[in-house]
């Protein structure tokens, strides 16, 4: 999540191929670098090995902003090679890899390095090796809105320090294979930390070692799959709070670490995370990281959809810091972090786009599972009034979906548009338990899993037994949206209706209003067909414009 946290360049337009095959629409070419290819390709350097494992192991010394310590991967060979692609910012020093006790060669070429084995490793086989490294990490700025560690203190003068590096990447502070198709089964995460101080990191603290020179190390051990960008550490004078939460699949521990001054403020973030819990485990299926337990971790920062480990900083506020994006006052009733960022625990986190330019996944989905927490308190008309005022902050600029192997995400859009295009689908489907049995079907289809656009269309054409396909290319491949032109066929409630699109043979339903205030179902397509609507004239027709983003014409 990084809610309208990056200017994008107005006139430009992403470029790449699709994975569907049609080229998206340009006003500009736009220049990517070979570092952009060395960071979003997966070259036979990259695939050659999967990883299964990590144990990062750091050490951070907070007044120097200096870090320092080892990665282990562990990985299982896939394709036969002697020497692999790993990924770490070029201002952090690799110092050394070692593999079975030796140290390897190895080369930079911008944030990439590549590393000769003595050997080739075979097909099947599992091995590792650990790279040391240390240096003063990239500072974020605006944090989560760019990337990098995030150096702060508390209001008693306290370290509070925090990463948030999602688009710019886990690299920018660890080494590791950064592209998000590959995750790890699990990962151990040890910091040590100045004695004062503690670190929270993802998945549930299993030890704490106390250090020479007054350091504490915590370790943190993941025991579901995770991405790269998700792994976290959180460095603060927190305070402890714990309970059981009964969920769908049994008894799910939550952990709430919040400054120790903000300690009598527990139990608005305990009501805001039950009731999130309730409602997106009744629409979406069992929380998928029961395994690892929930948390929230208080960060200066606003927040990030960490797993397991949400960051939290919307100053125990309901809205968005205390506002509400939609203008309809719903959004005013209900922590939108939490909301949110925990939306990501399904899209995002359980099911992850395989490429960056597939982020719209992540954000589309979680942007309507606030829609979503509403239905579930305040109910379906609340919750499409939402939608629809979301929309007023869409900018129709640049497509949501990014260009392929080049790390670059779509545009900004992919937050309100995508709500509204998955409200669209549901108002096409029409069936409200049919909608929620999808979003049920999809967490536990790809479970734990990497997905792309063609899945996430495939399974929704096939669930919703609508021919998807167009509706995906318009909204979320193209910038602009479809006109309905509907025309008086010559004759009393005749009328001649198509749609009007840059996708070739674009086809949605949709529904018309009859005489009566009655939604009929429509299935228009470029061609004009004939419809009849008693009583009604080409003044008076209306189409559903509250539920479904179009333009619509008359004549």
């Amino acid at each position: 999540m990084k809610l309208n946290g990056k200017s994008f360049l107005l006139g430009l337009m992403l470029m790449a191929g699709t994975q569907t095959g049609h080229a998206q629409l340009m006003k500009a070419k736009e220049i990517y670098t070979k570092a952009d290819s060395l960071r979003g390709e997966l070259t036979p350097l990259r695939t050659c090995y999967d990883i299964q494992y990590y144990h990062l192991d750091i050490k951070v010394d907070i007044d120097n902003k200096f870090i320092s310590g080892s990665n282990e991967f562990q990985f299982k060979v896939v394709d036969r090679f002697n020497k692999l692609q790993f990924d770490l910012f070029d201002n952090l020093s690799v110092d050394k890899v070692v593999y079975k006790g030796k140290e390897l060669p190895f080369t930079r070429e911008y944030n990439a390095v590549f590393v000769t084995f003595p050997n080739y490793l075979e097909k099947g086989t599992e091995d590792s090796f650990t790279v040391f490294y240390s240096g003063n990490p990239i500072q974020a700025t605006r944090a989560p809105w760019d990337g990098g560690f995030d150096w702060k203190k508390d209001s008693k003068g306290k370290p509070w320090v925090a990463t948030a590096v999602q688009g710019l990447g886990a690299s920018v502070w660890w080494p590791n294979k950064d592209h998000q198709s590959d995750e790890v089964n699990g990962m151990m995460i040890s910091v040590a930390v100045p004695n004062g101080v503690m670190n929270v990191s993802n998945g549930r603290l299993v030890k704490t070692e106390k250090l020479k020179g007054n350091y504490t190390k915590y370790h943190w051990k993941v025991d579901n799959p995770i991405n790269n960008y998700n792994v976290a550490l959180n460095i603060g004078d927190y305070a402890h709070f714990k309970e059981v939460y009964a969920g769908e699949k049994g008894k799910l521990d939550l952990d709430y670490y919040v400054l120790k001054e903000n300690a009598n403020k527990i139990d608005f973030l305990k009501k805001n995370a039950k009731e999130t819990l309730k409602a997106f485990e009744h629409w979406f299926g069992p929380y998928p990281f029961y395994e690892d337990g929930y948390k929230l971790v208080e960060t200066a920062h606003l927040g990030m959809e960490h797993q397991s480990a949400i960051a939290y900083g919307n100053k125990y506020k309901n809205g968005y810091l205390g506002g509400d994006g939609s203008g309809t006052g719903w959004g005013l009733k209900w922590d939108f972090i939490v909301v949110h960022e925990s939306g990501h625990e399904w899209f995002g986190n359980n099911i992850t786009a395989k490429d960056l330019a597939d982020m719209w996944i992540h954000e589309s989905f979680t942007n309507y599972s606030e829609a979503l927490f509403i239905d579930y308190y305040y109910g379906k008309e609340a919750s499409q009034a939402y939608v629809n005022g979301n929309r007023r902050g869409i900018t129709n600029q640049t497509p949501i979906q990014g260009p392929y192997h080049v790390n670059k995400e779509g545009s900004g859009d992919m937050y309100n548009k995508g709500g509204v295009l998955h409200n669209m689908i549901r108002t096409m489907i029409d069936d409200d338990e049919k909608w929620r049995a999808i979003l049920r079907g999809m967490n536990k289809t790809f479970y734990h899993q990497t997905v792309d656009y063609n899945d996430i269309l495939k399974y929704m054409t096939e669930h919703s037994g609508i021919d998807l396909s167009k509706v995906f290319e318009q909204y979320v491949q193209r910038k602009s949206i479809p006109t309905l032109e509907i025309r008086n066929a010559g004759r009393p409630g005749s009328f001649i209706i198509r749609w009007n699109s840059e996708v070739d043979n674009f086809h949605m339903p949709v529904h018309i209003f009859d005489k009566d205030g009655k939604k009929v179902l429509i299935k228009p397509t470029t061609k004009w067909s004939t419809h009849r609507f008693e009583g009604q004239t080409t003044e008076t027709i209306k189409a559903d414009t509250f539920n479904y983003y179009i333009g619509v014409t008359t004549q």
